[in-house]
């Protein structure tokens, strides 16, 4: 039976293979204080035999074990598990056994003695790692088909949007979508049309930011012929053309004030004449409308008419921004990259979609969308690696890197780490957490700047220089709300 130890909250389990007690209890302690559950194997045969019973996130191997060795272990957990990341630890240092094991797929090669800090910074990139492997390996399982098509993912907030347009598609009444550019907003209006009663009408889209102010009224309601210089044919605006259908206006703040009062008359009367016409005609359509600005603030500086305002959000829904929605980054991400390459073969290696989760996307998904395109053309092989994502991406986390590493390197330069197998315990460290991983330091950091600047976010954010809607998610990841009193 594996020697165990079950802390209350795991980070993942790791199973440690050596056929040395003192060091097998040096790494459980070195882990579990580091919050990982640990399985502890004195030969490979014993952990191979124990390995259906067991949900490992890491494995830490030694190359000298006796019996069949670590190498043929190595062997059989890739042959059973080929994404379960497994560290060799070892004091054999030649070349030849570096190789080897590398060849057979082991995720690092690390050397005794063992230096703590490079030990568990190795095993949480390798759990982190193992954990987007399995979800991009789920995402290429998933079925292509989506009940809500172009909707795609599966977090709380898109799944509480989804259920708006579900209960709001079954009625007829006018919706306002509210959500920044890029959110998918013509989107969730496509939705709420093909989930309603008029789904085998017309959807007709109008984008108000693009069409010229001259040319709105036109749009909208149609003209005759000889209406205006250049109308040489009768023409049909899009609230004829949505006649039994659906009509979407975005960026609905976008048309003129004299316009917004036109289309009030339209909502109240449903009737219109076209440019130049004198015949009334009616329309049975079903209005969506869509803004990234605030209308409730574009009524109070005098922009939009609060009267239309009231007549369009009758029923309000709201897109999440990406940013509130990292964990569909991947689903996303692969959707676009099958569009792209016209086939499910090139993914995203693990890497680059932790990457893509911690960026913060102010384009949202269309400026996911124009990334993935960009990575199907670059990537070299079948999988879209970190140095196939555009600089800003990559920049944008080496500046919060690099932040941190200098707050955090006046304190480390008088850290002294164990790299002897002891067990004698280590003395806690007071003013850095008991880990030197990037996590543990980003949330020491963010504390640390929150306590000196008295909770002052501006502050925290011009010192940490990271954007204030990254400290706000930072800060819900690590559960810090408490120290903003």
């Amino acid at each position: 039976m594996p020697e165990q130890n079950l802390p209350n909250e795991s980070k993942g389990t790791v199973l440690v293979v050596d056929d040395d007690h003192s060091f097998r209890v040096l790494l459980q302690r070195w882990l579990t204080n580091a919050g990982y559950t640990t399985e502890l194997f004195a030969d490979g045969e014993s952990c191979l035999a124990a390995l259906g019973q067991l949900i490992p996130a890491a494995v830490c191997l030694d190359l000298s074990l006796p019996g069949s060795g670590g190498l043929a272990v190595l062997e059989t957990l890739r042959a059973h598990q080929p994404l379960l990341p497994v560290i060799i630890l070892t004091a054999d240092s030649t070349v030849n056994s570096a190789v080897a094991a590398m060849q057979l797929g082991a995720y690092d090669y690390l050397v005794k003695p063992i230096d703590r800090t490079k030990l568990l910074t190795t095993i949480k990139n390798a759990v982190e790692r193992y954990q987007m492997a399995l979800r991009l390996a789920q995402l290429e399982r998933e079925t292509s088909v989506q009940p809500f098509p172009g909707l795609i993912g599966n977090s709380t907030a898109l799944r509480e949007m989804l259920r708006q347009i579900t209960r709001v598609a079954a009625s007829d009444i006018t919706v306002l979508v509210h959500g920044e550019s890029g959110t998918g907003k013509e989107l969730v209006a496509k939705a709420i049309h093909s989930f309603s009663g008029r789904n085998r009408g017309t959807f007709v889209p109008l984008n108000c930011a693009a069409i010229p102010e001259s040319l709105q009224e036109s749009e909208l309601f149609g003209h005759e012929k000889g209406a205006f210089t250049g109308a040489i044919n009768r023409r049909l605006g899009r609230f004829e053309q949505a006649d039994q259908g659906t009509l979407f206006l975005d960026e609905v703040a976008e048309l003129s004030l004299a316009l917004q009062a036109k289309l009030l008359r339209v909502l109240q009367e449903r009737s219109f004449t076209r440019l130049g016409g004198s015949v009334e005609i009616r329309s049975d359509f079903r209005l969506v409308a869509a803004s990234h600005k605030n209308l409730a603030e574009e009524v109070k500086a005098g922009r939009f008419r609060e009267d239309l305002f009231f007549r369009l959000a009758v029923f309000e829904l709201d897109v999440p921004p990406l940013r509130h929605r990292s964990g569909d980054i991947p689903m996303l991400a692969q959707h676009f990259l099958n569009e792209f390459t016209g086939t499910s073969a090139t993914r995203l290696s693990a890497e680059a979609a932790q990457l893509l989760e911690r960026y913060d996307w102010p384009g949202n998904i269309r400026e996911l969308q124009n990334y993935m395109h960009r990575a199907s053309v670059t990537a070299s092989g079948e999988i879209v690696e970190v140095s196939d994502l555009p600089a800003r991406v990559r920049e944008a986390q080496a500046k919060v890197e690099s932040k941190i590493s200098e707050l955090a390197e006046p304190v480390v330069a008088n850290l002294t780490v164990e790299t002897e197998p002891t067990p004698t315990p280590q003395p806690a460290t007071e003013t850095l957490p008991p880990t030197l991983n990037l996590a543990a330091l980003e949330r020491w950091a963010i504390e640390e700047s929150i306590r000196r600047n008295n909770g002052r976010l501006s502050k925290v954010v011009a010192e940490l220089g990271i954007g204030r809607t990254t400290l706000y998610r930072r800060m819900k990841e690590y559960n810090l709300e408490a120290n903003l009193e």
